[in-house]
């Protein structure tokens, strides 16, 4: 017998035995308990009628909005990141020699700048910084606090 024809039949026999043995597997992969596992759900749906009273007990209570956040709470929660580092060239709060040229301009300049952005010669200004959730309002209460005290 020739080496290519027992090389064939080693093949073969070895196609054969893969075969029935993945049989074997896809047989135990089709029990029941298999089957059961590869469908059970993986998760619960849950409709608001099977949360009430665990919903709200749980949630705490939403505090009510005592109005705009003062300049220093926006300051220490978004303006800070830039004007604490001077990054972006961003004028740093208590230096009064980068905020005097910009206090020239007048305080609508500087609110027009912090709400709606600006590039300049020495940085930019994001809209509204890194509080786009601000409102105009609070945005003019961080100018006042970095500003104010110069």
């Amino acid at each position: 017998m020739s080496v290519l024809r027992k090389l064939s039949y080693l093949l073969a026999a070895g196609v054969a035995a893969i075969s029935l043995s993945g049989a074997a597997l896809a047989a135990d992969d089709m029990s029941p308990e298999a089957i059961a596992e590869r469908i059970a759900p993986v998760g619960q749906v849950y409709t608001a009628k099977d949360l009430e009273g665990i919903a709200t007990a749980a949630a705490p209570a939403a505090a009510a909005s005592s109005g705009p956040r003062d300049g220093e709470t926006v300051f220490k929660g978004a303006c800070f990141a830039c004007h604490d580092t001077g990054a972006a060239g961003a004028p740093k709060r208590g230096d009064k020699a980068a905020w005097e040229p910009r206090i020239a301009q007048g305080f609508d300049t500087l609110r027009k700048h912090a709400i709606e952005g600006f590039t300049g010669k020495t940085g930019m200004m994001p809209p509204k910084g890194t509080c786009a959730a601000c409102s105009d309002e609070e945005i003019e209460n961080a100018i006042h606090y970095m500003i104010d005290k110069l």
